[in-house]
């Protein structure tokens, strides 16, 4: 346990989140780390952001970003937030740009504390979502849960956001589904090689959605931003809602809705939002083996 690295845990709209100071370092959060620490009540979370030193030049960090199962994740909206965050408060910096296995992103934290990330361009080709079968037209795939005559959830719009997520509309609330039966099977389906995110979303207006969210690889999570991203993507291209819609998420604590533009100009998703320091401590990337640090312990 000599040997171990800082952490925070924070949170982005409730999703739980460890940011992780990997840098100056060759190793990594290892996935035995990761499933200790999701064990732990303590540091129980939704995604790691390990933060690495940069790999390419004109980017300030590589950022690993680990799931609560130990597999590796391209994106994650909420996380994005939490590091900026870190970051603006160690350095003065408003200005950051990172470099993830799902791409480049760009991020800043604005005058009034909130958090603007650029997601990049949404994908919809089937085969770079990746889909497991074509389909000419992902605004709308054969998928269905529940009788043939009579399906629980059918038909969603997919895209990738640098990973797979499908978004099922639904008429009544968000909350009212059985997610923790549908989820799983979802997220596993065999048109999903890659697995998927799971969204249900509910259109309250031309500018505004509910959200409610199966991660894959975490399970239901109080809040997911590439989530988000997608549903408000898919909302406007099956024109449900203009571009720029207020986010919803039904299942987030903090009663803070996202803000989700998706730019006719370069067609680039920005999310806007918080994110929310809670304590801080030391852990071992490679057992999980941590520690809160003194100042924080009676918080």
């Amino acid at each position: 346990m000599a040997d171990m690295v800082p952490f925070a845990r924070m949170n982005g709209l409730g999703n739980k989140i460890l940011v992780v100071d990997m840098r100056g370092r060759k190793d990594r959060v290892e996935p035995r780390a990761a499933i200790a620490l999701a064990a732990d009540p303590a540091t129980r979370f939704d995604q790691i952001m390990a933060i690495h030193d940069p790999k390419a030049d004109g980017t300030d960090a590589w950022i690993d970003i680990i799931n609560c199962d130990g597999s590796m994740a391209e994106a994650c909206g909420n996380g994005t937030r939490c590091v900026v965050q870190a970051l603006a408060a160690e350095t003065g910096r408003k200005h950051f740009t990172f470099h993830t296995r799902g791409g480049i992103l760009q991020a800043r934290e604005r005058e009034d504390g909130m958090i603007s990330v650029d997601m990049g361009k949404p994908v919809f080709a089937w085969d770079k979502i990746p889909l497991a079968e074509e389909f000419h037209d992902t605004r709308r795939i054969e998928l269905q849960i529940g009788p043939i005559d009579n399906p629980v959830l059918h038909s969603p719009a997919v895209a990738s956001m640098g990973n797979p997520h499908a978004t099922f509309w639904v008429k009544e609330d968000v909350m009212s589904y059985d997610l923790a039966r549908f989820g799983p099977l979802l997220e596993n389906h065999p048109i999903f090689p890659e697995k998927a995110n799971i969204t249900l979303v509910e259109v309250n207006s031309p500018s505004e959605i509910t959200t409610r969210t199966w991660e894959r690889g975490a399970g239901e999570t109080l809040a997911c931003g590439s989530a988000a991203c997608a549903a408000a993507v898919n909302a406007a291209r099956t024109g449900r809602t203009v571009r720029t819609v207020t986010v919803n998420v039904a299942t987030s604590p903090q009663r803070v809705p996202l803000v989700i533009e998706w730019r006719e100009s370069d067609d680039h998703v920005i999310m806007t939002g918080p994110a929310e320091w809670e304590w801080s401590g030391m852990l071992d990337p490679s057992t999980g083996a941590f520690h809160r640090d003194a100042e924080t312990l009676a918080s």
